[in-house]
C-alpha cells in the first residue's frame, strides 16, 4: 500500500470562551487587549463581541493547544487564571443552529444557554442535573454541548456553575443563545 501523502497544517476558524472575565469588576480583560494578544499569538482575523470573553479567531492550531497558549497569554499579562475554552467554529455554530428549545429560543433566548466544557460531556449528566432544577430549568445535553433553558430566570436557579463543574468535573462556560447567534455570526 502506498504511504498516504501528509499535507500541511490547514487553518481553521475557532471560538475561545473564556471564563468570569469583566464580571462585577472581576478579572478585567479588556477586549482590545485580548485581540492584541490573538494577533501576538500569531492568530489572525481575531474579533470580539460584548465585554464578556467571546474571541472568534483564525489559526493552524488544535484546540486544546490553543486554550494552552492562551490561557498562559492571560495569565503573564493580567497576573490572573482565566479558563478557557476553545470550540471549531463550525462546531460552535452548527450546535447554536441545533438548540432543542425552539419555543424558547425564539420568546427568551436570554434565558436558554449553551454551555461548554474541555471535559466531555456525557448525555446521562442531563439526568444528574436534573435534582438542581428547581425552577423550572431543563438540561439537554447533545455531543459536546450542554443546553439549559433557564425558564425562571438565571439568578433564581439552583443550577449554578459550582454545580455545573462539579457534576461535569472540570470548568463549565455558558452564553446565552442571543450571544451564541451573535459569536456563531463573526465565525462566517
Amino acid at each position: 500500500m502506498p504511504a498516504r501523502k501528509i499535507g500541511p497544517p490547514t487553518s481553521a476558524r475557532l471560538v475561545a470562551l473564556l471564563r468570569g472575565v469583566n464580571v462585577g469588576g472581576n478579572k478585567a480583560v479588556p477586549m482590545a487587549s485580548l485581540r492584541a494578544m490573538a494577533m501576538q499569538l500569531g492568530w489572525t482575523d481575531v474579533a470580539t463581541y460584548l465585554q464578556s470573553g467571546n474571541l472568534v479567531f483564525t489559526a493552524v492550531v488544535d484546540v486544546v493547544g490553543a486554550s494552552k497558549q492562551l490561557e498562559r497569554a492571560l495569565a503573564e499579562q493580567f497576573d490572573f487564571t482565566v479558563p478557557v475554552v476553545i470550540r471549531r467554529g463550525e462546531e460552535f455554530a452548527r450546535d447554536v443552529a441545533a438548540c432543542p428549545f425552539p419555543e424558547a429560543a425564539t420568546e427568551r433566548p436570554q434565558l436558554v444557554h449553551v454551555g461548554y466544557s474541555r471535559e466531555p460531556l456525557r448525555a446521562s449528566m442531563a439526568n444528574e442535573l436534573t435534582a438542581y432544577c428547581t425552577a423550572g430549568e431543563r438540561v439537554i445535553v447533545r455531543e459536546q454541548a450542554m443546553w439549559i433553558d433557564f425558564v425562571g430566570g438565571v439568578a433564581r436557579a439552583k443550577l449554578t456553575s459550582a454545580v455545573l463543574d462539579r457534576v461535569v468535573g472540570g470548568i463549565v462556560t455558558l452564553r446565552n443563545l442571543k450571544s451564541a447567534r451573535a459569536i456563531a455570526a463573526l465565525v462566517g
